[in-house]
C-alpha cells in the first residue's frame, strides 16, 4: 500500500492535457490506478482535443480543456472545479499552462515531476515528487506516478476503445481480402518541426510494399493543407493506388484504421502511439527526435533510428553529449534515412504482426 496513502484516495485528478502520443503514453498509468485502486474516483483533465480519443474510457470523468479559448478556459475550470475538493493531483504536465491549470484544483497531495525535469511553474506549485530517472521514455517516466503511490505496474496496458461505428465505416473502406500497410506520412504542422520523410521515399515504400508483400496502402492524417497536400503528391507519384483517408477520419476512426492494419509506418507524431496503443506494429522515422524518448514503445527493434546521425552531424557531438530530448531543427535531417533502412523492416514487422494474429 501507498506510503501516502494507507487506505485508497476517494478522489484523484489527472491533470495532462496534450498532445495526442502523450495522452496515448499515459494510458498505462490509468491503467495502474485503476487496477490497484478500484473504488478511486478518477477525474481527467484534458485538451478538448485529445479528449476524442480517450472519452469513453470506462469509469473515468473527463473535464475538457479547451486552450483555443485562452485565459477563459482557466476560467472555465476555475468555475468547474470551484466546489470540488480531491485527495491526489498526478500534475503529468510540464508547461505553464498546466501549471496555471493546477492552482485550480484543490489537493493536499500534489504530485509531480522531479526537481530536474520539472522547470518553470511545475516546481512550485507541487508538494511531492516522482523519483529522478535519467533518460527515461515518456511512458515509463508517466509510470513513475503510480511507483511513487507504492502501485505495482505488473503489466502495461493501454486497453483504448474502438467503437463499433467507426469499425464498421473503416471496414467498408479498406478491402478485408489484402493486407494493410497505413503510412501516416506527416506530423503535426509547427514551426521547425522537421520530421517528415521525403514523398519520394513514402512513393518508393508504399509501391515496394505492393509489389514484394501485396499490401494495400492506406494513407492518414490530420486535415491541415499541409497534410493534404503531401498525400495528393504521394497518390499522384505512387503506382500500388493508395486510399488516401487523410484529413478523413475522427480520432476514433483514424484508431479503427491503424487497428487493423498490418503495419504502419510513421514519423514521431500521434498516429504512431495510437497504433502502439491497439497492439500494430509500428516502423517510426526517426532523425530529428530521440526514439529512446518517444519512439513507438513496444517494438523499439522495428523504429530506424537515425537520430544520433543527426546530432553528430548537427551539432558535432555524441548523442550521449547533448541533453535529453535534444531536437535536431534541420530540414535535411530526415534525409538520413534511406529507403533500404525501411525496406529492411517490413518482414520484421510483418512476422510480429503473424504472431499476433495467432
Amino acid at each position: 500500500m501507498s506510503s501516502l496513502f494507507p487506505t485508497p484516495p476517494e478522489r484523484i485528478c489527472l491533470l495532462r492535457l496534450s498532445a495526442i502520443g502523450d495522452v496515448s503514453h499515459v494510458l498505462p498509468t490509468l491503467r495502474v490506478l485503476q487496477k490497484n485502486w478500484p473504488q478511486s474516483k478518477i477525474t481527467w483533465i484534458i485538451g478538448q482535443t485529445e479528449l476524442a480519443l480517450v472519452q469513453d474510457i470506462a469509469g473515468v470523468e473527463f473535464i475538457p480543456f479547451d486552450k483555443k479559448r485562452g485565459y477563459k478556459a482557466l476560467l472555465d475550470l476555475r468555475t468547474t472545479l470551484n466546489q470540488r475538493q480531491f485527495d491526489l493531483l498526478l500534475n503529468m504536465q510540464i508547461s505553464p499552462r498546466a501549471a496555471l491549470a493546477s492552482l485550480c484544483i484543490r489537493a493536499p497531495i500534489k504530485l509531480g515531476y522531479d526537481q530536474k525535469r520539472g522547470k518553470l511553474l511545475h516546481n512550485l506549485l507541487v508538494n511531492h515528487r516522482i523519483a529522478a530517472v535519467d533518460a527515461q521514455h515518456v511512458l515509463d517516466s508517466f509510470l513513475e506516478f503510480p511507483r511513487a503511490l507504492g502501485l505495482d505496474i505488473d503489466e502495461i496496458r493501454w486497453d483504448l476503445p474502438i467503437p463499433a461505428a467507426a469499425q464498421q465505416k473503416i471496414a467498408e473502406i479498406i478491402p478485408p481480402n489484402r493486407g494493410c500497410l497505413v503510412v501516416n506520412p506527416c506530423s503535426s504542422v509547427r514551426a521547425r518541426n522537421y520530421r517528415n520523410w521525403s514523398i519520394d521515399s513514402y512513393v518508393g515504400i508504399i509501391d515496394h510494399a505492393a509489389e514484394k508483400f501485396n499490401l494495400q496502402t492506406v494513407l492518414t492524417g490530420g486535415p491541415a493543407d499541409t497534410e493534404r497536400a503531401y498525400a495528393t503528391a504521394i497518390c499522384q507519384k505512387a503506382h500500388s493506388n493508395p486510399i488516401n483517408l487523410v484529413g478523413k477520419t475522427s480520432l476514433k476512426e483514424l484508431l479503427a484504421v491503424l487497428a487493423c492494419a498490418r503495419l504502419v509506418i510513421s514519423p514521431d507524431t500521434g498516429p504512431a502511439h495510437m497504433a502502439n496503443a491497439v497492439g500494430t506494429p509500428v516502423i517510426g522515422l526517426y532523425a530529428t527526435s530521440n526514439p529512446q524518448r518517444s519512439g513507438p514503445y513496444s517494438h523499439p527493434q522495428l523504429t530506424v533510428n537515425r537520430y544520433s546521425d543527426a546530432i553528430r552531424k548537427e551539432f558535432g557531438k555524441d548523442v550521449t553529449d547533448v541533453r535529453w530530448g535534444q531536437r535536431v531543427r534541420n530540414p535535411a535531417a530526415m534525409d538520413l534515412i534511406s529507403l533500404e533502412d525501411v525496406k529492411k523492416r517490413l518482414p520484421e514487422a510483418l512476422k510480429i504482426a503473424a504472431l499476433q494474429d495467432q
